[in-house]
């Protein structure tokens, strides 16, 4: 008895029942990264693809937020969007976010670039840049109204050399100066690690060479560092330009819009929930979205993500 199992046990492995079929291995191989990506995808799906599309239907619609019935309209709500001048106005707001926003790159590369050479208390200060982005938004607008509001901390700093005060939230003159530098002082960390990453990945040996050859640290920048980093460069303008089209939290928090502060996105939820206006600023949102996809275009076009290669 004992023999023949045995036998039928070496003829059975002999013929590969050590495992499943080598049919069902492979099978099982393809499905797998699937798998895998069933959770993520759904979840693009669900809070992705079909919010994205719920905004198309509502924008040629009427519906105001609450009724069941959403009327369709067609393009009646983007013929509206274009007719009125006032609609577009507060894109001059993003101007001021979007000189702020250059102005924040050039001194996210400075900094990058001088921590990136042998500085003494270089990680203290890598910190100090990268701690206000690491803070809630809405936090950040809170410590700001007591920054700004008259009598407030800037206004005492300054009496100190006898300047001052200013309505710095609510003069129309200031208020936008005012927020701009808020969003700078927030997000100038973001850049920062982008460009110190970028310039950590370029190889010590150029720069060894670079020494070798007496190059001073602006001509390292010049013919080193800037050519190196020059995806992350592309990045950060088209971060930079959809961020000024786009931004919210911060005015919101500290003006509410009020004071020639109002930009697109806080006039577009404004014609959501204040005015029930929800396919009027489903297609403001559309319209925004589109504006941001064909200026990263053309960005792309004008300065290609071309390959470096500094060897």
């Amino acid at each position: 008895m004992t023999e023949t199992t045995i036998g039928i046990t070496e003829a059975t492995l002999s013929q590969g029942g050590d495992g499943p079929p080598r049919r069902s291995r492979g099978w099982l191989r393809k499905v797998t990264p699937w798998l895998f990506l069933l959770a993520p995808l759904a979840l693009l799906i669900i809070f992705t693809y079909i919010p994205v599309g719920n905004l198309v239907y509502y924008s040629f619609t009427s519906w105001d937020g609450v009724s069941p019935e959403k009327r369709l309209v067609g393009g009646k709500n983007f013929i509206e969007l274009f007719t009125r001048p006032e609609l577009f106005r507060v894109f001059y707001v993003s101007l001021f976010y979007l000189v702020g926003s250059f102005v924040q790159i050039a001194l996210a590369l400075y900094f990058a670039t001088i921590l990136s050479f042998n500085v003494k208390f270089k990680n203290l200060f890598k910190g100090i840049l990268f701690f206000p982005y690491l803070i809630n938004g809405v936090a950040i607008g809170f410590i700001f109204l007591y920054f700004f509001k008259p009598g407030g901390t800037l206004d005492s700093v300054l009496h100190l050399f006898g300047i001052g005060p200013h309505f710095w939230l609510g003069n129309q003159d200031l208020v936008n100066y005012s927020l701009v530098s808020v969003s700078l002082w927030r997000y100038l960390g973001l850049n920062f690690v982008l460009f110190l990453g970028a310039i950590q990945s370029i190889p010590g040996h150029l720069y060894e060479a670079a020494d070798i050859d007496g190059a001073s640290r602006w001509q390292q920048t010049r013919f080193i560092i800037m050519p190196g980093i020059r995806p992350i460069l592309g990045l950060s303008f088209i971060l930079a330009i959809s961020g000024s089209l786009s931004v919210f939290e911060v005015p919101f928090v500290m003006t509410g819009g009020s004071n020639g502060s109002k930009t697109f996105v806080i006039q577009t939820v404004q014609q959501a929930f204040q005015f029930n206006k929800v396919g009027l600023a489903s297609a403001a949102a559309l319209v925004l979205l589109a504006i941001i996809l064909v200026v990263t275009w053309l960005q792309r076009l004008i300065v290609p993500d071309d390959k470096v290669d500094l060897v």
